[in-house]
């Protein structure tokens, strides 16, 4: 599998989950590398930003950022590896994550049978765009999504963000929830409509204000607080970064 390199290592890593339905629970991840969009705003670019591609982001005006070595970014792990990495932790909650994991499904379906093999009481959630279906084999191994859906802010064109039979799937799952990042109004009015099209049902729906700081995320904290009352949305914040502010490994 293709696992974004971190400290000459996989990312993998025991934390908590600081998003969405799970917020708060003693978590490992796995962080896969690629993914199939380029958000604008994407904190973890590492994963899709290659040298020599056209997509922008926000940090192109930072000084001394520039756009990832592919081959640099990357490490191929087995499963049997994967599976060395994280069985020495005292979780067994796992998140699949990216980048996008539905690009390497196949994969994940053979470190998840593993693990269930070994013990069963490994929790599998994945994190998911929301623009591509599972397999009959990865659903059935799968204990929740967490799919988030991206809005025109991430420089996304409709086309390729907003897949209709994708969001039939998890509309009529019961393992889906949806979480949206929201900076500003048009967002929260993009999010509506989203819902109305889908039917998707509000408690099964989170927002998350968008920022990368704490002071970022308490600006948009009490006015996405009082739309979560107005429309019976679940509020979630970001708080891995609170706690450690936007680093990677945590």
């Amino acid at each position: 599998m293709k696992i974004a390199k971190f400290n000459g290592k996989g990312e993998i890593f025991y934390t908590i989950q600081g998003e969405g339905k799970s917020l708060g629970k003693p978590t490992v991840f796995i962080r896969s590398s690629l993914c199939n969009l380029h958000c604008i705003w994407c904190d973890t670019d590492y994963t899709w930003n290659w040298k020599n591609t056209p997509y922008p982001h926000v940090f192109d005006q930072t000084p001394g950022y520039e756009k990832y070595d592919k081959k640099e970014q990357i490490v191929e792990l087995s499963t049997a590896q994967i599976i060395e990495e994280v069985e020495p932790y005292a979780c067994k909650n796992l998140v699949l994550t990216g980048g996008e994991p539905f690009l390497q499904q196949k994969a994940w379906v053979e470190l998840m049978a593993q693990l269930r093999k070994k013990d069963a009481g490994y929790w599998f959630e994945v994190e998911t765009n929301g623009t591509l279906l599972p397999s009959s084999e990865f659903d059935a191994l799968i204990d929740q999504y967490n799919v988030s859906p991206k809005l025109e802010n991430s420089n996304n064109s409709m086309k390729i963000r907003e897949k209709p039979e994708v969001y039939a799937f998890f509309r009529q799952s019961p393992k889906a929830w949806f979480k949206f990042v929201i900076a500003q109004q048009a967002d929260l009015e993009e999010v509506l409509a989203l819902i109305k099209k889908y039917d998707l049902p509000s408690h099964k729906v989170y927002l998350m204000p968008e920022g990368t700081t704490p002071e970022q995320l308490k600006a948009k904290q009490l006015w996405l607080v009082e739309q979560c009352k107005q429309y019976g949305f679940h509020y979630t914040d970001r708080l891995h970064i609170h706690i450690y502010g936007s680093k990677r490994g945590v």
